[in-house]
């Protein structure tokens, strides 16, 4: 289990982690992410440049971002580089911010809800497996508690005869269209947004999120407005995680922070890197494909701000 505790801002006693990455060479992309970029007959060169382009293009963008920075205690670049990221690696960039707005206005009226063949996600977690998770108030403690049972308990496994697929939760309960779907400027997926939900609430103001109301949780994750925020509240509790479970300050190192973004579980993450570290030596974080392109780019990225 996790040392929880409430978020604070970083203090004395902390190891820095050095800026740059740790790897000389970028660590292998994934097939995955390879055959995306194929199928849409294009590069992950081009669409790097594209999201550049459209980043450039958007002044109000930058200042959105630069704003919600501000609410969450952190350095602009790891929005900045946490959407190139996505966008480079997951999807393609939209020619326009307009097109954002769009897009996400046409799921608004769409009808659909979360969860695994008849059952809901609220009726699947008010089985007794998940009892011990109603002790946590907080959104990020309560659904990390959940995913953590659906890994120990229902994942690949036959439960009450029902087969669950060997899946991430996510993956499973939360993307009704298709598995691996994620929306808007962040590549949000919706259970990353219900983890934050009180963190954004405290911070931006934005209404708490409910996961029985799938249509409001995409509504929040595709608005390029209300999709920064979850962006920002992802990255601060990530850098919040590793000060306090592995007593690492990675606030200056935005190739860390967007490796964290792309691939989550930071507080599991630097619960293992603390481990490590008590073992004898001292290991950094290292930065995967997605994060060394940030810190291989970082330059650029901060001439955007």
């Amino acid at each position: 289990m996790f040392a929880w505790s409430a978020p604070h801002a970083l203090a004395g006693g902390l190891i820095v982690v050095p800026p740059g990455n740790r790897n000389v060479e970028q660590p292998k992309v994934p097939g995955a992410s390879i055959r995306r970029t194929k199928a849409g007959r294009t590069t992950f060169d081009d669409k790097y440049d594209k999201i550049i382009e459209l980043l450039s293009d958007s002044p109000a963008l930058i200042g959105k971002i630069k704003q919600t920075a501000r609410q969450y205690d952190i350095d602009p670049i790891h929005i900045i580089g946490a959407i190139v990221g996505e966008h480079t690696y997951n999807v393609d960039a939209y020619d326009r911010l307009q097109s954002y707005y769009v897009k996400a206005a046409a799921y608004a009226g769409d009808s659909f809800r979360f969860g695994y063949k008849d059952e809901t996600i609220s009726a699947f977690v008010a089985r007794p497996q998940f009892s011990a998770c109603s002790e946590y108030e907080d959104s990020y403690r309560l659904w990390s508690c959940r995913e953590a049972v659906w890994e120990r308990v229902f994942r690949g496994k036959t439960v009450d005869g029902v087969s669950y697929p060997d899946n991430r939760f996510s993956a499973v309960f939360f993307q009704p269209f298709f598995a691996g779907q994620t929306f808007g400027l962040g590549q949000i997926n919706p259970l990353t947004a219900l983890m934050q939900s009180d963190l954004v609430a405290r911070r931006s103001g934005y209404p708490k999120l409910d996961a029985s109301d799938a249509r409001g949780v995409y509504a929040a994750i595709m608005d390029p407005d209300k999709s920064l925020a979850y962006v920002a509240a992802t990255i601060r509790r990530a850098i919040d995680d590793y000060a306090q479970i592995a007593d690492m300050d990675i606030s200056g190192n935005p190739g860390i922070t967007a490796t964290l973004y792309n691939v989550g579980n930071s507080a599991q993450r630097a619960a293992a890197l603390a481990a490590r570290n008590r073992s004898g030596g001292l290991s950094w974080p290292e930065e995967n494909y997605y994060g060394w392109l940030v810190n291989d780019k970082l330059a650029q990225l901060k001439s955007l701000l």
